[in-house]
């Protein structure tokens, strides 16, 4: 039994949460300076990063692990701040995109040079490139397994 509480599966899915928790944790700060929630400012980062500064409404739910009604509710909120707007396609009528607007850029212009410092300072500089560019991938791979539906839309 004193085996099973030492695998090795447990230290690395444990550290593995223990730094995301940590990191999510100090770029808390940054997105309460900016007026942003944490869930904002992913779909912001989202739409910055995709073609056209847009993306369907249900791609942004899978990526965003949301439901329909939750992502409803987040792109709303962002437009209410004028942040983000939703569209309808011209092509298909029950196709909805959301999309940033030119002060959601603006505002996550603002923000992004303050979350990439505490990024770099809490993750990135900590490692060598080469231990980085092994990280990256291999999370990747891991992203890709448990989450296929969002690494299919993913703009990484």
């Amino acid at each position: 039994m004193e085996d099973l509480f030492a695998d090795y599966r447990l230290t690395a899915s444990g550290l593995l949460f223990e730094a995301n928790d940590g990191l999510l944790a100090k770029l808390q700060s940054v997105m309460k300076e900016h007026g942003l929630s944490g869930l904002d400012l992913h779909a912001l980062i989202r739409l910055s990063r995709s073609p056209g500064r847009r993306l369907r409404m249900s791609d942004l739910a899978t990526q965003m692990s949301l439901s329909t009604s939750g992502i409803t509710r987040l792109v709303d909120r962002l437009a209410r701040s004028g942040l983000a707007v939703r569209e309808s396609s011209p092509d298909d009528r029950r196709t909805t995109y959301a999309v940033l607007t030119p002060e959601g850029a603006e505002r996550l212009a603002q923000a992004l040079p303050d979350y990439l410092a505490v990024v770099d300072r809490w993750f990135t500089a900590l490692l060598t490139p080469d231990q980085l560019a092994s990280l990256t991938e291999a999370l990747r791979v891991v992203r890709d397994a448990v989450f296929p539906e969002a690494a299919a839309h993913a703009s990484d």
